[in-house]
């Protein structure tokens, strides 16, 4: 009932400021406002709609990167690095795991969405903010590619593309539509039939530390339809150090601290952390972080993990990823760790 009075006075106050705007609240022009703002309700019921609705595509069991790149390796045996507890403890050990994806937030698709083209996708051209950093292109950018956070975003605004016919990922950071073509700050194009890296050392991406971010994704077409995560997580923590190791190609930090993390830092769930409480969803998820962790890939909040957004996601099941924190987590043993 307190929704549809809600509905009635908001209808009632577009009325009579269209009917305003006619230089009249005549009952003719009353008449004619009412019309108006059926017609605007109407456009918006299908904008919401179409959002609501909203699926991201299905890779259909392929993979991204060959089998052997690092984000497809299984760590699940590797040593545990002699400086882990330090390092979880500066990500936040109560810290709970974050999901930011899931079905919509605040009317919008709730993650990172991303889009299939085909290979004869027309290209723009896209002027960069970091040009120095990015690959020139073009991109086949669509001219409805989802972004993230909607068209009204002023958030990270990323444009996932992926040429389904050449294989190739196009990946768009903070990107704005200017006129034939889009602004944004950074760019990068990723081979999917070869290994990882492929940034020049030094090199940012649409990430902060060179990766890309579809790579990372929890997508809903591997949880439900595959029924298995096979490739580690993006992840974000708080507070980072001067330094990178592989896959990652770039720092964002000046700190000094070597009891911060790096960029490009590996972790994964413990092997004795008891997944069986988790609903299926979140089950299948920690059992990826079980067997191909999550790897550093900017700084943001504490856990924090990303996927595809999509209607179809449970959201009260993706909520219990938040039972987990950050002591459960162990930090795989790190190479050498690039400062320059």
């Amino acid at each position: 009932m307190a929704a549809a009075i809600h509905r009635i006075k908001r209808r009632d106050c577009l009325v009579a400021l269209v009917a305003f705007t006619l230089g009249t609240i005549s009952f003719p022009a009353l008449r004619v406002a009412r019309r108006h703002v059926r017609r605007i309700e109407a456009i918006v019921e299908r904008f919401d709609a179409v959002h609501a609705s909203y699926e991201s595509p299905s890779l259909n069991g392929r993979q991204l990167f060959p089998p052997d790149d690092p984000w497809n390796t299984d760590i699940s045996r590797e040593p545990v690095d002699p400086n882990s507890d330090v390092l979880i403890a500066s990500v936040g050990p109560r810290k709970s795991l974050h999901p930011d994806f899931g079905s919509s937030y605040n009317g919008e698709p709730w993650g990172v969405p991303y889009v299939f083209v085909p290979g004869n996708q027309p290209k723009v051209k896209i002027k960069f903010t970091y040009a120095d950093e990015s690959d020139r292109g073009p991109y086949p950018v669509p001219p409805d590619a989802p972004i993230e956070g909607g068209p009204r975003s002023d958030g990270d605004r990323h444009i996932l593309i992926v040429d389904k016919d050449n294989w190739i990922l196009y990946e768009i950071y903070r990107a704005f539509p200017a006129g034939t073509g889009w602004t944004a700050d950074a760019g990068a194009i990723f081979d999917l039939k070869k290994k990882s890296p492929q940034r020049p050392i030094g090199w940012t991406s649409a990430d902060a530390a060179g990766l890309p971010v579809m790579a990372g994704l929890v997508r809903y077409d591997e949880i439900v339809e595959q029924g298995k995560l096979t490739h580690a997580l993006r992840f974000t923590a708080p507070h980072t150090r001067r330094g990178f190791l592989y896959p990652a190609s770039h720092f964002a930090s000046s700190s000094q601290d070597t009891n911060l993390p790096p960029m490009g830092m590996r972790v994964r769930l413990k092997a004795d952390y008891d997944i069986s409480r988790f609903p299926p969803q979140a089950r299948v998820i920690l059992q990826g972080l079980k067997t191909y962790g999550m790897i550093l890939a900017d700084n943001g909040g504490s856990w924090f993990i990303s996927g595809g957004p999509d209607q179809r996601w449970s959201d009260a099941q993706i909520e219990t990823l938040k039972g987990v924190e950050g002591s459960d987590f162990e930090v795989v043993r790190m190479g050498k760790i690039e400062d320059h």
